[in-house]
């Protein structure tokens, strides 16, 4: 079985596999769901494991991709779904990381007119809109997977400037300035849909975060990244 050398730093990869395990942990990815970096010596080309679990992925499962998403200089089987990552690295250049999940809480707001909005600091993040994109306008017959450019385009073009992008009946992506940054807001954005769901039973109208409370909390979450990467790495590791 052919597997070249992969083009990114070692911490890189670790924290490519730390993402994967975490978020299997933290119950945001099951079987299915994955995690990628851009690179950090060529980037133009991005970093994400075989198609495999993400509760099992290993330094020895990352894999290199080109700028089109295909794999480099291995023959192993990739995800089908790479094509979400690397149109998205391709449309945001200051994108460092993106985690695509099936997370259950979210999949309401991708399929009601319930908009996803930040109603705690934690998810601030999503002060930006959370998207919804609906495949069924690009490509009438489909089987809700992203599996070619033109539809991670489209995708991208549906995150635009956001940092989170809900996809009907299928799941959420979501970026980050690194991998860790991602890792948070794939968290976060879970516990926000399953916080907005249980608010919404009771008496309203929710209060959520303004704006200018979304941007000034995201920018304080930032200098505390560290904490909870530390705490979720080392939770992992234990096992």
């Amino acid at each position: 079985m052919k597997k070249s050398k992969v083009s990114a730093s070692k911490s890189l990869i670790e924290d490519v596999v730390a993402g994967s395990r975490v978020l299997a942990q933290q119950g945001v990815l099951d079987a299915y769901g994955h995690v990628s970096a851009r690179s950090d010596k060529r980037p133009d080309r991005f970093i994400m494991s075989r198609s495999r679990a993400p509760a099992l992925v290993t330094a020895a499962d990352i894999m290199e991709h080109d700028a089109d998403s295909e794999v480099v200089g291995d023959d192993r089987k990739g995800f089908l779904e790479r094509y979400i990552h690397g149109e998205i690295y391709r449309a945001r250049p200051e994108v460092m990381a993106v985690v695509h999940s099936h997370s259950p809480s979210v999949i309401p707001f991708g399929v009601t007119r319930s908009q996803l909005k930040p109603i705690y600091h934690m998810a601030s993040f999503l002060w930006s809109g959370a998207p919804v994109f609906d495949i069924r306008k690009e490509r009438e017959e489909n089987d809700l997977l992203i599996r070619d450019r033109p539809l991670g385009k489209a995708l991208a073009q549906s995150l635009g400037k956001c940092t989170c992008v809900l996809m009907r009946g299928h799941g959420m992506t979501v970026v980050g300035d690194c991998v860790a940054e991602a890792v948070f807001r794939a968290i976060y954005t879970e516990m926000n849909a399953r916080l907005q769901i249980q608010a919404g039973q009771l008496e309203g109208p929710i209060e959520f975060l303004s704006d200018e409370e979304g941007k000034r909390s995201t920018v304080s979450n930032r200098g505390t990244l560290e904490r909870p990467w530390e705490l979720w790495k080392a939770s992992w590791t234990k096992r």
